[in-house]
Formats: C-alpha cells, sequence, structure tokens
C-alpha cells in the first residue's frame, strides 16, 4: 500500500500544480490585448487621415507628422466655424487597401499614451456603423460615441472604458432615432478618432502624439476551459485513487492471506515440528484451542504444563511472535477464511466463532491485520472470487 500512497501523493502533488500553472495561464490569457500603434506591431490595417472643419467652410488646419511609430499632428483650430474641428482617424482597411469594419466587441477599454503642447482636452471616438441608419461608405452617417481626455507637454497614460461613450444628441435627431437608444455595439467599427473640443485653444498651433495605442478586453473562454480542465481532472483523479485504492488493498489482502495461510491449520505450520515434543504440543494445543475466547497463555500453561517463558521462547523461535500476537494470527487467518467462505454469516457471528467476545475489538484487530475492515475485506474478496480462501 506505501507504494500505491507514494504514486498517489506524486499524482495529487502533480494535480495541483498543473491546476495551478494552468489556472495562472488561462487567467492571464483572459486579459486580451490589440496594438493599434507603433503601426509595425498593429493587429489590424488601418491609414491614418486628417478631417478639418475647413471641409464644411471653416478655416482649422491639420497636418500629419508621424503614423508610423506613433500618432504624430499638429493643428489649429479657428473659430470660424459654428463648431470648429480637427481629426486625426485611424481608418481601417482591408487587405486590398478598401475601407471595412472590424470588430472589436471582444475589447472593453482603450489606452495610450498621448502629449500634448500646449495643454489640452481632446476627444476619442468610434465611428461606428449602425444598423438602422448607416450607409456603408457614407460617415456622415456612421454613429460616432465619444468621451474626453486631458493632455499636457509631460504626458498621459490614459485608458478609456468604450462602454462608456456617449452620442451627441444631435444624432439622434437628424436621423430620427430615440434619445434612451445609448447603447452601441463595438462590430462595426470603421474608424478610431482623436480631435478637438471646444476647449482647444483656439488660434494657437497644437501638437498632439499618441503612442502605444492599444484596444484591451477580457476573453472569458479561458476561464470557461480552465473550469472544464478542472471538472474533468479532479474529478477524474478521484476516480482513479478509489479504483486503485481498492486495487492495491484487494492486491495487499490477497498476499497477507496467501503468507498467513499456513497459520490455518496446525499440520501445514511447519514439516518438522515433531522433533520437539514441546513444540509440537504448544502448536497442536493452539492450533485446536484457539477458538476460545477463554484461551490464554496462563490456561495454555496450566493444560500443557510449561512455563510462560518456555511457551514463548518456542514460538519466538519457531515463528517470531510472541504468544498473544500469535493466537490473534490464528484467529484472524480463520476470521478472514470465513468472511470469504460464508456470505451470509455476519461479521458479530465470525467474531464469536474465532474466539473474540468483542466485536469492535475483533473490528479493530482485523483493520489492523489487513488494512480494512472485515465487511470491506468482504466485499474485497466478492469482486476477486478467484482468491477466495486457502
Amino acid at each position: 500500500m506505501q507504494s500505491f500512497y507514494n504514486k498517489a501523493l506524486a499524482g495529487l502533488l502533480g494535480l495541483v500544480v498543473a491546476s495551478v500553472l494552468i489556472g495562472y495561464a488561462c487567467v492571464r490569457s483572459t486579459w486580451i490585448r490589440l496594438p493599434l500603434l507603433p503601426a509595425a506591431d498593429s493587429g489590424l490595417p488601418w491609414r491614418a487621415e486628417l478631417m478639418a472643419d475647413s471641409a464644411v467652410g471653416g478655416r482649422s488646419t491639420a497636418r500629419l507628422i508621424d503614423d508610423t511609430a506613433t500618432l504624430s499632428f499638429e493643428f489649429t483650430s479657428v473659430k470660424a466655424a459654428a463648431y470648429p474641428f480637427v481629426h486625426a482617424e485611424l481608418a481601417f482597411r482591408d487587405r486590398a487597401g478598401k475601407f471595412t469594419h472590424v470588430d472589436l466587441s471582444r475589447y472593453s477599454a482603450v489606452e495610450f499614451d498621448v502629449n500634448c503642447a500646449p495643454a489640452n482636452t481632446l476627444a476619442f471616438g468610434l465611428v461606428m456603423f449602425d444598423d438602422q441608419v448607416s450607409v456603408p461608405g457614407q460617415f456622415d452617417t456612421y454613429r460616432a460615441p465619444y468621451t474626453y481626455f486631458f493632455c499636457n507637454k509631460k504626458g498621459e497614460h490614459v485608458e478609456l472604458d468604450l462602454a462608456r461613450l456617449r452620442t451627441d444628441q444631435w444624432w439622434f435627431d437628424r436621423y430620427g432615432q430615440n434619445l434612451a437608444r445609448q447603447e452601441h455595439t463595438l462590430t462595426r467599427i470603421a474608424k478610431l478618432s482623436f480631435g478637438s473640443t471646444f476647449q482647444s485653444p483656439y488660434g494657437v498651433l497644437s501638437k498632439v502624439q499618441v503612442r502605444n495605442l492599444t484596444l484591451t478586453g477580457r476573453d472569458m473562454r479561458y476561464l470557461y476551459l480552465f473550469a472544464a480542465f478542472m471538472v474533468v481532472a479532479w474529478p477524474g483523479y478521484g476516480l482513479w485513487f478509489f479504483r486503485r485504492h481498492t486495487q492495491a488493498l484487494l492486491a495487499e489482502v490477497k498476499d497477507k492471506m496467501r503468507r498467513d495461510i499456513p497459520l490455518v491449520a496446525y499440520q501445514q505450520l511447519s514439516q518438522d515440528l515433531h522433533r520437539d515434543k514441546e513444540q509440537s504440543a504448544i502448536l497442536r494445543f493452539m492450533a485446536t484451542e484457539y477458538v476460545k475466547p477463554e484461551l490464554d497463555v496462563e490456561t495454555t500453561v496450566n493444560a500443557l504444563g510449561i512455563s510462560r517463558n518456555k511457551i514463548n521462547e518456542i514460538l519466538k523461535a519457531e515463528l517470531g511472535f510472541t504468544f498473544s500476537t500469535y493466537l490473534n494470527k490464528l484467529r484472524l487467518t480463520e476470521a478472514a477464511r470465513l468472511l470469504g467462505a460464508k456470505e451470509d454469516t455476519s461479521v458479530a457471528e465470525i467474531a464469536y466463532a474465532v474466539g473474540y467476545r468483542n466485536v469492535s475489538y475483533f473490528n479493530k484487530l482485523f483493520k489492523e491485520e489487513y488494512g480494512c475492515t472485515p465487511k470491506t475485506f468482504r466485499k474485497l474478496r466478492d469482486s476477486a472470487p478467484e482468491s477466495a480462501g486457502p
């Protein structure tokens, strides 16, 4: 059994380590990231574009400085139009270079580093296709939810929740949409936008540099995968443990019985017992009288006329046991045989039949000898009938 327990412990430790490592890997994998800047690391193809109110009669201007390592642009916002604006946009493209929509529903936030000179309050927004309103390719019909962030010359790290972007009321009014329909999905995104706000300085050259632009989110499928592993691995280990424990226990019981079979009958104890009359007398007497509860060393001394010390010396030399140990061996071995041979006989009846008055004491000794209770022993014998009995 010790060999089995060593294997079981090694398996348990291995399973614990595997669970920790797989759990750690799965939890880490739930945090997903999609870099967009630098362009060389981008997980999606895009093209940088600038838009200003000059297209609708305004006088604001913008110039792109870099769209590879960073998204760097400069602009001058001029208060000539009703709503002056300047936008630097990442427009998504397909492999052929045409405008396309991308599914960003796996991502819940966007983060980036940004420097502004002078300090500025800018807007970050999405340009998304709305199934009820938008016309493919006509971006003025697209929905444009946004939020604000602050930046300065020292630089800021910005993290924005994509679920909390707001859409201006004019868009709902223009397209006859219910203002309460604020929720939006990220399944068809055409552009990401960085733009000026009404708090951006007017008539001043403003410089903006966006770095390390990354979309972030969580993919809970990895946790489901880990849960599936735990549901399969731990019950599987438990099933293996109980099956192999039963097999190991049965093998140990069979080996114990094989070794103890010679104790069942006196004639099988030794092939050379008759050379010593005292040895023969002691072993014969115990082999026939062990079923009597009152049998003890004093009874044997009185019946055979051999001293207590002599009895113990002979048993120790012949079998390696003391009187009480050998007596219990005889009784327990016979009990084991009866448990397999007499299925209708109760454990208590068998205990009494082999010389025990106290069933609890019998159960204790039996478990110490065979590693299981008499009831379990009987079940094991029943599961392996070929090993039953001497």
